[in-house]
């Protein structure tokens, strides 16, 4: 079964693809979800650096786009920022979203937790690098899924 099929109704899936448009309306930066069955025996952040690069978040002009990776069979989860974020977030912030994402996937509240970490992600895009008149979605804002 595929986890955003059995997990997420069509309502929480298109709240979670509108939850990225308006982290991104409020920013420069580009957010991507990507869930699969696993990391195919990788290291889950290696995996997700792989993902990351599989789908072109590297290539962004200022180098801040976030992914919030899940390998749902696995139970693991990574968010990553590009190297124009990292420089400037808070050493503990990816892991503190993490965390908390993962409180609310422990309760079962898997929309929550995705939810959360969008608007989490979004916001401190927004604080580093905020939204200007030119700026355009260099990345689709889709849910992505599957072996990629």
């Amino acid at each position: 079964m595929i986890f955003t099929k059995s997990f997420f109704s069509d309502e929480e899936r298109k709240a979670l693809v509108a939850a990225i448009a308006e982290a991104e309306g409020m920013t420069s930066g580009e957010v991507r979800v990507h869930i699969e069955p696993s990391t195919k025996g990788k290291a889950v952040l290696d995996r997700a650096v792989e993902v990351f690069t599989k789908l072109d978040m590297q290539k962004t002009a200022a180098r801040n786009g976030v992914l919030i990776y899940v390998a749902h069979e696995d139970h693991l989860l990574a968010i990553i920022g590009d190297k124009g974020i990292n420089e400037v977030v808070p050493d503990n912030f990816w892991e503190s979203t993490k965390d908390t994402m993962l409180e609310h996937f422990k309760k079962g509240e898997f929309f929550q937790g995705l939810l959360f970490a969008i608007k989490s992600s979004g916001n401190q895009l927004k604080h580093y690098f905020p939204s200007e008149n030119n700026d355009k979605n260099e990345l689709h804002n889709d849910i992505s899924e599957g072996h990629i």
